[in-house]
């Protein structure tokens, strides 16, 4: 090797970056002691942006394009080196490439279930779970905050702090909310929303956001899902005696054709054949009446509600109007009001019955008919 090769290899004079690791969200560009040739070229390609540390300190920040590194698009490393605009010397500089694009399709979820009171159910469990995604918004804040000296930081290293911050604003939001569980399901693009916006400001400061976050699942424990399903088992029945009958001859047919069974088969089938035979030809038994269901427990009693308005009492109001009022804004969550039983008068959105109504929307409309 020529002196000259030699003195030529010890100065860069391309600099750029291609990644294919699709997780890397920060790059060092290594110089393995080689110092930046005056004049070197640049290339920041979408979805990147180049900065520069200057023995020890954030300098330049480069957003997409092809730059020459000269004092004159270098403004505060020509400050902290007090270049002047004869400087033609190479420089030694850490360059770090930044990933701005949207990492897509990252997982998060509850890890312990959630304790919150049900309106229906009384203080009940639930799990949730989704995915969200990050994008890098100041590359400079977030090679200070979070990246500092970090030759490859990758993806798997923040997501579970974001996971965390997600997970307990959720919890907040969902315990609060005063949804029923079984109408979460409908106000979930809601409820990402509102989880997006209560940790933005924190998010921000690491130098992200979210342009994502999607719920996918809202869960009951699995005891409470099989009380469900008998539930709704048992209204699928319809009429019990029926059902029993028709039940004792699917018994009947699978206790006949398994083989196995031998003659205790056979004669099981046999005397529960006999047992409906009688049951069904026996006129008594056909028209005794049927024992009549027991009346259902009255209706609760409904709050109703008074409002203060400049000086006067109006009312009194149902949680139905007051909600009607709410989408027409002549309630807001200011609005005094007071219901017999209550100490005084409170603010609106102070009451726990009625600050759901300023909390969550109402799902989309049905689309009309035809």
């Amino acid at each position: 090797m020529g002196i000259l090769d030699f003195l030529s290899g010890q100065f860069i004079d391309v600099i750029h970056w291609t990644d294919d690791s699709r997780d890397t969200m920060v790059w060092r560009f290594e110089r393995e002691g080689h110092e930046i040739k005056y004049g070197a070229k640049l290339t920041v390609r979408e979805g990147q942006t180049a900065v520069f540390v200057h023995e020890g300190q954030l300098a330049d920040v480069f957003t997409p394009g092809l730059y020459m590194l000269e004092t004159n698009n270098m403004p505060i490393m020509t400050t902290l080196q007090s270049w002047d605009h004869g400087f033609q010397s190479p420089f030694k500089s850490e360059i770090y490439f930044v990933n701005t694009t949207r990492f897509s399709d990252l997982k998060w979820g509850t890890k312990n279930p959630i304790m919150l009171r049900d309106p229906e159910f009384g203080p009940t469990r639930i799990r949730a779970f989704g995915t969200y995604s990050v994008k890098v918004s100041d590359a400079a804040l977030f090679m200070r905050e979070i990246v500092g000296t970090d030759g490859e930081f990758t993806m798997d290293e923040i997501s579970f702090q974001i996971r965390n911050i997600i997970v307990q604003e959720f919890s907040r939001v969902i315990a609060g909310s005063g949804i029923p569980v079984l109408d979460m399901a409908a106000n979930t693009a809601d409820f990402s929303k509102l989880v997006t916006k209560a940790i933005d400001a924190t998010i921000k400061s690491y130098g992200l956001s979210i342009p994502e976050l999607y719920i996918e699942n809202i869960s009951l424990p699995p005891a409470v899902e099989q009380a469900l399903d008998k539930r709704t088992s048992m209204g699928l029945a319809g009429d019990l005696n029926k059902f029993s009958q028709y039940s004792a001859a699917e018994a009947m047919t699978a206790a006949a054709n398994n083989p196995s069974g031998g003659g205790m088969a056979e004669g099981l089938g046999m005397g529960m054949g006999m047992a409906m035979a009688n049951q069904m030809n026996n006129p008594w038994t056909q028209r005794q009446p049927q024992a009549a269901p027991p009346a259902p427990p009255p209706p609760p009693v409904e709050h109703v509600w008074h409002i203060a308005e400049n000086g006067q009492t109006k009312g009194p109001f149902s949680k139905a109007d007051l909600g009607r009022m709410v989408s027409e804004k002549s309630v807001t969550r200011d609005t005094m009001v007071w219901t017999p039983g209550q100490d005084g008068w409170m603010k609106a959105d102070d009451v726990q019955e009625l600050a759901q109504l300023f909390t969550v929307m109402p799902p989309p409309p049905p689309p009309p008919a035809g």
